[in-house]
């Protein structure tokens, strides 16, 4: 015989079900709940794995540039276990590439870097420097790349994109590191829960609201090979910084495109002259 709840169990359970509607952390996925980490320490722990490392490398000569820049961003997780150089007196994790030859000038390479950790404000990452070498392993240029956030519909076109253009013919060699100030600096980004996809995971990463400067750290994920149209694209519509304060759309539009009525040519009560 099938068993029956007294009335009174019955109510009861109905009224649990229904206080779980009020209660967001019973309701809430963890990847929406308050972040149990703290940002700082896992930074700090980073930072002192990186520094308790012995360096392989100080000179540009010493990298081995045995791997050909990939055709297409490819993803590397550099942390504890991977490689550590120690150039300008900065330790840094680093990958080292050999430049295409055949490929015609000039070209982009493109760097993604991909949040280190599952919630915006317990999160860092790896932001690259980058130095051009030639045949000599001199140095032809060195710079930071400044990185820019956007949030697409799949993990591809999520994450911090920066881009390097290289025009050189004397160019043979790509080693990739974070500088001193990379490590210490931050990228701005900017997100709400009403930009989330649910069929992206990265997009899931999200605080309440607002916008947000993510610090950079010593390891992380960053993908980086030729430019394609897929990163090309995100990097074309990605926010690297915070938008002017404009007028308003209706002071632009009236600007843009003046109506009879608003430069005085009008009539009586706001209509325009008869023909």
């Amino acid at each position: 015989m099938p068993i029956r709840l007294p009335a009174t169990a019955a109510v009861l359970a109905l009224a649990v079900l229904l206080g779980g509607c009020h209660n967001a952390k019973v309701l809430l996925p963890p990847n929406l709940r308050p972040p149990s980490e703290n940002t700082g320490d896992a930074l700090k722990l980073a930072q002192l794995q990186l520094m308790q490392a012995s360096p392989c490398c100080s000179n540009f000569a010493d990298f081995s540039y045995r791997s050909m820049l990939p055709w297409q961003p490819q993803k590397f997780v550099l942390g504890s276990g991977s490689m550590v150089a120690n150039l300008n007196g900065t330790q840094s994790y680093f990958l080292a590439f050999r430049l295409p030859t055949e490929a015609k000038l000039p070209y982009r390479v493109a760097m993604k870097a991909e949040l280190n950790g599952r919630w915006l404000h317990a999160s860092y990452l790896f932001a690259p420097t980058v130095v051009l070498l030639d045949e000599g392993f001199q140095p032809i240029r060195s710079e930071d790349i400044g990185l820019c956030e956007h949030m697409g519909w799949s993990d591809e076109t999520s994450g911090a994109f920066g881009s390097l253009s290289i025009d050189s013919a004397r160019a043979r060699y790509l080693l990739v590191y974070s500088s001193a100030e990379q490590q210490s600096g931050k990228t701005y980004w900017e997100q709400s829960p009403t930009s989330f996809s649910s069929s992206s995971a990265a997009s899931l990463q999200m605080n309440s609201t607002g916008s947000f400067s993510i610090p950079h750290g010593p390891d992380g994920t960053l993908w980086v090979g030729m430019m394609n149209k897929t990163y090309e694209k995100a990097l074309d519509n990605a926010i690297c910084k915070k938008a002017a304060k404009g007028e308003g759309v209706l002071n632009t539009l009236r600007t843009a495109l003046p109506l009879p009525w608003s430069n005085g040519s009008g009539g009586k009560n706001g209509h325009s002259p008869s023909p």
